[in-house]
């Protein structure tokens, strides 16, 4: 008998439970490189803007000169909204993707 009820109990936990976040939609916030901003410019941004920590900014900065782009932030598209606008105030080409 308590076999069954554990083998049951284990059951029921690999089952997916319905979760209220995967309803919410997250989008990225997308830096995209350019060729007129210094990475001291873009690194000081991210750390103001963004919170990143110096390391975060310069690695960020890095990724984006090499790949073409970087998400620098995940989110809700209100919230990103925000950050999008400040970070194209001060010349950085970022988008939500």
């Amino acid at each position: 008998m308590v076999l069954i009820i554990k083998k049951q109990q284990m059951a029921n936990k690999s089952k997916p439970l319905s979760n209220q976040k995967s309803k919410t939609l997250l989008k990225e916030l997308v830096l995209v490189n350019d060729d007129y901003n210094t990475f001291e410019h873009v690194t000081d941004c991210l750390e103001a803007i963004c919170d990143h920590t110096p390391l975060q900014a310069e690695q960020c900065a890095v990724l984006t000169h090499l790949k073409g782009s970087c998400v620098v932030l995940t989110g809700e598209i209100d919230y990103l909204e925000q950050f999008r606008y400040d970070l194209s105030l001060y010349g950085l080409n970022v988008e939500i993707r």
